[in-house]
């Protein structure tokens, strides 16, 4: 368990196993939980408390079918900085964060300084994001486009199966 020093405790095989079920199926209640697992809803219940208190599980939320809403349109956004002193990364960052079609953004190490996933409902919607949002951003130099034509994965409903065994 958590001690004092705010320190995770150790995960055991019951715990990777609520991680795994909820990753796929955050509505489950806690008595199917505990049936999944092998526990009695107890101390599952007490289990997950302390893995949503120690951060492992950071929240839940409700996958949204964006075909449903028009916004199937994906698009990746290479941006590269004119300044990547400590300053400039947080005013990019702080910016970027409030564009609501930016699905992700990250860092990257590599050619280009930051990888953003937009998606909108066409090209035509993109374009005027890029031009009228995702330029105008701070100290952003220039941008490059990719477009997705398919969909092949997507979502991180798998995390919790990915570090069975990790400690």
């Amino acid at each position: 368990m958590s001690g004092e020093s705010g320190q995770n405790s150790e995960i055991d095989q019951y715990d990777q196993k609520i991680l795994e079920v909820l990753s796929a199926d955050g509505r489950i209640s806690v008595t199917d939980l505990a049936a999944k697992i092998g526990l009695s809803k107890t101390p599952c219940q007490m289990r997950m408390k302390r893995l949503i208190s120690e951060g492992y599980i950071q929240g839940f939320t409700a996958i949204i079918n964006p075909s449903k809403l028009q916004l199937e349109h994906i698009a990746f956004a290479e941006v590269k900085l004119s300044n990547t002193q400590e300053e400039a990364l947080q005013k990019f960052n702080e910016a970027v964060r409030r564009i609501k079609e930016v699905e992700e953004c990250h860092m990257i190490a590599g050619r280009f300084d930051y990888l953003l996933k937009i998606r909108t409902k066409d090209i035509r919607r993109y374009r005027e994001v890029l031009g009228e949002r995702i330029s105008n951003l701070p100290y952003v130099a220039s941008t490059s486009t990719n477009v997705a034509m398919q969909t092949v994965k997507e979502n991180g409903s798998g995390i919790a199966a990915r570090f069975s065994g990790a400690r």
